[in-house]
């Protein structure tokens, strides 16, 4: 059984997705721990609810990003973590913290990379224009929502969508397509080599 660690910053709708997921029999992968950055996110009454662990990491107490990260990735690696989740994490991870985990933490982006990186991805879509629109689970390197991706999936823009409409859209993709892909990464169906990601079934 995989554990999985779940970084997170809010609402927390990408983690619940995870846990439910990965609690049904057949999978390989289970969500260990919830570590958590902000003081009073949803997420950290999610994780409860769900019988999960959750740490309260604030950044604002910690004096430099490379302490904070290395803090998490301590947390982590006491706790076996063998795959790291971003679930709306809303901070920029170190090389500090991905030379503790290298090729082992993953990212689920609102938007079609390498389109729209960055925050406000649905944002972006609609402004821009696009008449298709989607999500992404990546690797994480250094760059922001750089990494090689291992999974997409499309959405179609309507007429008269708005922020929050295509958003809610995306976000049931993002639910179904993150944990596919954790799932696969436990049963040893993705293979990165070099920026290029393998996946011996479809997800």
């Amino acid at each position: 059984m995989m554990r999985v660690g779940v970084l997170a910053s809010g609402s927390g709708s990408n983690f619940t997705a995870l846990v439910q997921a990965l609690d049904r029999e057949g999978s390989p992968a289970r969500v260990e721990v919830l570590i958590c950055n902000v003081p009073g996110a949803r997420v950290l009454e999610r994780a409860s609810a769900a019988g999960v662990e959750a740490l309260l990491i604030d950044h604002k107490q910690v004096p430099s990003r490379e302490q904070f990260d290395e803090a998490v990735a301590q947390a982590l690696i006491d706790r076996d973590i063998e795959l790291v989740c971003l679930a709306g994490y809303m901070r920029l991870v170190t090389p500090t913290f991905l030379r503790r985990f290298p090729g082992k933490v993953i990212n689920i982006h609102p938007a079609l990379l390498p389109s729209f990186p960055g925050l406000h991805g649905v944002r972006q879509a609609i402004d821009f224009g696009v008449s298709i629109a989607g999500c992404t689970v990546h690797f994480v390197d250094e760059g922001t929502d750089t990494g090689p991706i291992i999974a997409q999936a499309a959405v179609q823009v309507l007429p008269g969508d708005d922020e929050l409409a295509l958003a809610a859209r995306i976000a049931r993709e993002e639910h179904r397509l993150y944990p596919a892909v954790v799932n696969a990464i436990a049963r040893g169906q993705v293979k990165l080599e070099g920026r290029k990601v393998r996946l011996q079934e479809p997800l």
